[in-house]
């Protein structure tokens, strides 16, 4: 691991006097990365996936830093040991800053802790940089009753570095017929045997469905995408089958995939994604109890690979295609949703996944959450329908990385 020290430093203190002046910091930092000492003239050179703090050196430096302000890596950081001045002039450059809506972070203090953050501001740096220049694909669009889960393309270019992109429902359907069934039939039975049971699915259904998913895979590869996000009723109405299988079998290739249009969850799916690199489920809650703090969530499809096992079901409300019944292993998950028409809000919180409902007016897919938090952020402040589900515990990881990107926490 690489950090690269923006070094400044007054004019009245040489390399070597910087140097030996700041030794145990450097020392210890050289414990755990390689690091690199860039004098501040030369960070021009530094690449965009080059991780750097701002090194202050000595006092004295706080109009040379504001003069070069623009060409900070953003979010400063900046690095201060408190010798030669170093810190009295971080907290009058993190002043100014901040002052101007800039986000900004002074690290000081216990070296062991500075070691801990430097690692968590690099696994945010990382995460930022797999998000930057994703592709998602907008197949069709957006489902008419999500009212709250749009999001602005540019706004949301402009803080994340993600891409929008809007695919013609039509050119699915047009791929879709392209498939034969001879070409798919392998596939299908390969699926069939790896289920626990098929219900409702025949097997005329099943061909459907994985015409559907080769046809989509196609364009992921034609239109280079990171992840997207599908018009899934209005292609039933097309192509007589749903998208549950095909954006199972995207998101077990670890190519994130959301349903029914919405924009808001396809990008938390690719956030989660970025910060663990693990996939993730995307389900409505369905039932809220605040006296207990549990919630199950329910949809039609889930990644397999996120199952212990599942059924090969039909979709629930149109009883058509084929929907996934996954039966998730119980433990400790996060929830978290990532909102606002900019995407500069999110809902975090962690809890236990106790029980694999069986609910016959619910979606296929039924997970019981014990929360860990108040369950009344369902009922009385939401971010809208859709939230995300994974297995695991990143709330402390999650919860930095959208504070780092200027996000406001709903509870």
């Amino acid at each position: 691991m690489v950090i690269n020290l923006i070094a400044f430093a007054s004019m009245l203190h040489p390399e070597t006097t910087v140097r030996r002046c700041h030794e145990i910091i450097l020392a210890e930092l050289e414990k755990y990365f390689t690091v690199r000492l860039v004098d501040y003239r030369e960070m021009s050179r530094l690449k965009p996936d080059d991780f750097a703090l701002v090194f202050i050196a000595t006092g004295g430096v706080e109009r040379l830093v504001i003069q070069h302000f623009e060409q900070l890596p953003r979010p400063v950081l900046l690095l201060a040991d408190g010798m030669q001045n170093s810190l009295a002039a971080a907290l009058e450059i993190s002043a100014w800053l901040q002052a101007r809506g800039m986000k900004c972070e002074i690290l000081h203090g216990e070296l062991s802790k500075v070691i801990k953050r430097i690692f968590v501001l690099h696994a945010n740096f990382k995460a930022q940089r797999r998000l930057a220049g994703s592709r998602i694909g907008v197949i069709g669009t957006p489902a008419p009753w999500l009212i709250a889960s749009e999001a602005d393309y540019l706004l949301s270019k402009q803080r994340w570095g993600i891409e929008y992109v809007d695919i013609p429902l039509e050119r699915v359907c047009e791929y879709y017929r392209q498939v034969t069934d001879d070409e798919v039939g392998e596939a299908c039975a390969h699926l069939a045997t790896r289920a626990l049971a098929c219900r409702e699915a025949t097997p005329d259904d099943m061909l459907k469905a994985m015409r559907l998913y080769r046809a989509i895979r196609r364009i992921v590869d034609e239109d280079r995408l990171t992840g997207l996000t599908l018009s899934c009723f209005r292609l039933l109405e097309e192509t007589d089958t749903t998208g549950c299988l095909a954006l199972a079998l995207l998101n077990d290739e670890g190519i994130p995939a959301a349903c029914e249009g919405d924009l808001q969850a396809i990008f938390t799916m690719l956030a989660v994604k970025a910060m663990t690199g693990k996939e993730s489920f995307m389900g409505n809650p369905s039932l809220v109890n605040t006296h207990t703090n549990e919630v199950v969530l329910a949809h039609c499809t889930i990644g397999l690979k996120l199952t212990d096992r599942f059924v090969l079901r039909s979709h629930f409300e149109t009883k058509k295609g084929i929907g996934i019944q996954g039966l998730a292993p119980t433990g400790e998950v996060t929830l978290v949703k990532c909102g606002g028409e900019c995407l500069d809000e999110y809902y975090l919180t962690t809890g236990t996944l106790t029980e694999n409902t069986n609910y016959l007016n619910l979606c296929r897919t039924q997970v019981r959450i014990q929360l860990n938090s108040s369950a009344d952020y369902f009922l009385k402040n939401p971010l809208g329908n859709h939230h995300i589900v994974l297995q695991g515990n990143y709330e402390l990881m999650m919860d930095d990385f959208f504070q780092t990107n200027g996000c406001r926490r709903r509870k």
